[in-house]
């Protein structure tokens, strides 16, 4: 099964064309999707959000709140979606959150099954070994991710002005090399390989960050293909 995840810089609105296009990489006519709002601290506002973006005549939308466990089995569950969202917020809650309820090997199986994840800010932070987040405040470096892709991620790197020298500073200094990817921008992974990068926004970009063969942080653009809106 292709392993496909979605990476997201952040700042999709429901009707962001980034989620048409995760939807575009589903075969099932009305697909199954599911919203992790584990992120969030304003559940019901993640989900009126996610229904907008997913509305029940085109699809069949769930969401799985770990606050509020019912008698589903997670495993079953999330086994059975077609594409599963992850919401932004706290990325070291979310990891916390998944661990205790055994999600986050829940995750590497759907993945490895063909279910499609996608996610924005922490939504796409949770899915590499390593970050860069806000969780405790500050932004500072988190290395405790789910893991299923290599390197680190840095969100909102366009938008919040902090993000780039912090992150160049940490692969200095021997973080994990990675993708910075602006706010309406999108990395989609065959596997751990970039297949492709799209953006929603005119000059939205993703990059590769990585100590050059100088010893020169170096930061290379990859193409972004435009997506339309509507």
């Amino acid at each position: 099964m292709e392993r496909t995840i979605v990476a997201m810089g952040g700042g999709q609105e429901a009707n962001d064309p980034a989620f048409g296009y995760v939807v575009s990489l589903l075969s099932s006519p009305r697909p199954k999707v599911c919203l992790l709002p584990t992120a969030a601290s304003a559940v019901p506002v993640a989900v009126v959000q996610f229904l907008a973006a997913f509305p029940t005549d085109r699809f069949e939308p769930t969401y799985l709140d770990l606050f509020t466990r019912d008698g589903r089995d997670l495993r079953a569950f999330l086994l059975s979606q077609d594409a599963i969202v992850v919401g932004g917020g706290n990325t070291a809650n979310l990891l916390a959150i998944w661990r205790l309820h055994g999600v986050d090997a829940i995750l590497r199986e759907a993945w490895e099954a063909g279910v499609v994840l996608a996610g924005a800010s922490a939504g796409a932070n949770c899915w590499f070994e390593a970050c860069t987040t806000d969780s405790f405040g500050p932004l500072a470096p988190l290395d405790d991710g789910v893991g299923l892709l290599e390197g680190s991620f840095c969100p909102h790197y366009d938008s919040e002005p902090g993000r780039p020298p912090l992150y160049h500073e940490l692969v200095a200094n021997g973080f994990p090399p990675g993708i910075a990817c602006d706010d309406l921008a999108a990395v989609r992974f065959s596997g751990r390989e970039v297949v492709e990068v799209v953006a929603s926004h005119p000059g939205a970009r993703a990059y590769r960050v990585a100590v050059g063969p100088d010893g020169v942080i170096a930061e290379d653009p990859l193409p972004a293909l435009p997506l339309a809106s509507g």
